[in-house]
């Protein structure tokens, strides 16, 4: 079987038109190419959520590396925007463009690719595992969950897992992410009562009790960073009203506000924080306060070990560079791989990633195939 061309294999996955949580035939694609190179392909769909598991080798085999990544993109925006067409995979100079290019097409396109090359030239003793969702830029509640609760009920494992994230800033070999923060995000209604501006005395305004609160949770120092990871952060995000007359105290605010959170708090413990604050605000002002809460993951940490250091071995021996270990940035599906197996991230450069003209440098794509490649080899040498 020649060598898979990960480039082509990119340009491929971005004329699929995936936005989430539509499949565009990409699973569709890769699952043709894995078959054809020995690996056994199931899908995995749930409530309408396209997923793929492949895997080479013996099931349940005590010995085996993962790969976890996605095929969805984000929606383009005003097409008029874009230089090159969002679907086209153009290659205008150095660069690759389109939805997808970076995040993540091109990672997923440079795995698979490793993947076929490093079994059919290479057969290892153990087994390569591929998990490939359609639903990571969405609501994420039907993709690598619904694998990975698959995998358990089928008896499938990894022994350790890769997800191909962009996670470089700058240049390739810049970073890999050992750890993620945790998301939460908490949405505030706060209930007065309504009344006649010039007698605010008959009316409870909730507009100074929310403000109140913001503040008290926008000055609170959550913490000072721990170990691994950079001090947690609370953004206010929006403060509604929707008041259009000037002479009426309203009934109603809401706010909400997002924290990203380390490894010193839990989903539950800032839960009760946003909850107690709320309650000594709503007894100073005679408020009511409804508080939502949606906790997206909680943080996590792969300690620096056996798999960071193959993985950076591998890094510097393909890029010269040897990656920082890194727990910044957004939440990813590495937050639900945790809790199978370790796992680590490494993948391009983000720059552009979300963005219009999204792009991928067409070296790094290459690049990034040897470097899982050498990390297939490395780990079942």
């Amino acid at each position: 079987m020649p060598a898979i061309d990960p480039v082509a294999l990119t340009a491929a996955l971005v004329k699929c038109p995936s936005v989430t949580p539509v499949e565009g035939g990409a699973l569709v694609l890769l699952q043709e190419l894995l078959e054809g190179a020995g690996f056994d392909c199931t899908r995995v769909d749930r409530n309408g959520t396209p997923n793929l598991f492949a895997r080479w080798g013996g099931k349940g085999h005590a010995r085996s590396f993962g790969f976890n990544g996605h095929t969805d993109v984000v929606p383009i925006g005003d097409e008029a925007d874009w230089q090159h067409a969002p679907f086209g995979a153009e290659i205008d100079g150095d660069f690759m463009y389109g939805r997808g290019t970076t995040d993540m097409k091109s990672g997923v396109a440079a795995f698979a690719a490793a993947a076929v090359d490093f079994v059919t030239q290479t057969p290892p003793e153990g087994a390569v595992i591929l998990t490939i969702t359609g639903d990571e830029e969405g609501d994420a509640t039907d993709g690598t969950t619904a694998l990975l609760d698959w995998m358990q009920a089928e008896g499938e494992a990894m022994s350790v897992c890769l997800v191909g994230e962009p996670t470089c800033p700058d240049h390739m070999g810049q970073m890999m992410k050992i750890g993620r923060r945790g998301s939460l995000t908490a949405w505030f209604e706060v209930e007065g009562k309504q009344g006649h501006s010039a007698y605010p005395h008959r009316a409870c305004n909730p507009l100074p009790a929310l403000a109140r609160l913001m503040d008290r949770l926008a000055s609170h120092e959550l913490d000072r960073g721990t170990e691994h990871f950079d001090a947690s952060t609370l953004a206010i995000v929006t403060m509604d009203t929707g008041n259009p007359a000037t002479n009426v105290i309203p009934a109603k605010t809401s706010a909400c506000v997002n924290i990203r959170f380390n490894d010193a708090h839990s989903g539950a413990s800032l839960s009760e924080w946003l909850r107690d604050e709320s309650a000594k605000v709503d007894a100073a002002f005679g408020t009511k306060t409804n508080l939502k809460i949606k906790i997206s993951g909680e943080s996590f940490l792969t300690p620096p070990g056996p798999l960071s250091e193959l993985i950076g071995k591998a890094v510097e021996a393909e890029t010269g560079v040897a990656p920082e270990l890194s727990t910044t940035g957004g939440t990813s599906d590495a937050r639900f791989v945790k809790n199978h197996c370790p796992v680590v991230e490494f993948g391009l450069v983000g720059k552009t990633m979300h963005a219009v003209d999204e792009r991928v440098e067409v070296e790094q794509i290459h690049q990034l195939k040897a470097i899982y490649t050498r990390i297939l080899a490395d780990y079942f040498a």
